[in-house]
């Protein structure tokens, strides 16, 4: 992972509640194919639906610590990405679950522009299959926790995950940035990310 400095952040609240398929979403990259493995830098965010590489067909994948998802890799523990045969995901075919049998996280390195704003917008559920209840993680911007986020899986099924849609924005510092989503959550049920979204804005946003 490259060594950046620390940026300046200002966190934004929940923004409310995200419908797959409904309402009006930030602008973001096309997501296309690209390399991955060690030492991969893309010059621009990329993979935010966690479309590819493609897990197994009504089932998950499993990633484990330093492993590559497309351009995302995983930094701690291990997580499953997961096909929409298995439970709803808020865009697209898959989504991810940052736990396997324990805490995971994952982290994508990009360019960005020293003093320029950047906003992270991401959809937020849980695994429904176990507890707790309340599944819990951290959005950090190089290595700095930025947000800390929570949902709640009572009442909600595969079919029905209850997406929430939640944004923080940060000010870059160095010509990279490396963004973190990670779990909190002790057992193998997680929070459920997808939808990850990253657009730059002139201060203040």
């Amino acid at each position: 992972m490259l060594a950046v400095t620390r940026p300046l952040l200002t966190t934004v609240a929940l923004v409310g509640l995200f419908t797959s398929g409904a309402g009006a979403a930030l602008a973001a990259p096309a997501q296309e194919p690209g390399p991955s493995g060690p030492g991969t830098l893309v010059s621009r965010f990329d993979n935010g639906s966690f479309e590819y590489p493609v897990a197994r067909a009504n089932s998950f994948t499993t990633y484990q610590a330093g492993q590559f998802i497309g351009p995302w890799e995983v930094t701690a523990g291990a997580v499953d990405l997961v096909d929409d045969g298995l439970w709803q995901p808020a865009e697209g075919d898959q989504s991810l679950d940052l736990n396997a049998s324990d805490a995971g996280a994952v982290s994508q390195t990009f360019t960005t522009t020293p003093g320029e704003a950047y906003t992270v917008t991401y959809a937020l559920a849980g695994n429904t299959a176990g507890g707790p209840a309340l599944k819990t993680g951290q959005v950090r911007v190089d290595g700095q926790n930025v947000q800390d986020f929570s949902f709640d899986i009572t009442g909600r099924t595969p079919t029905a995950m209850g997406y929430i849609k939640r944004q923080v924005t940060f000010v870059a510092t160095a010509p990279t940035t490396t963004l973190t989503f990670a779990s909190t959550v002790g057992s193998a049920y997680g929070p459920v990310v997808d939808d990850v979204q990253v657009t730059s804005c002139s201060c203040p946003c």
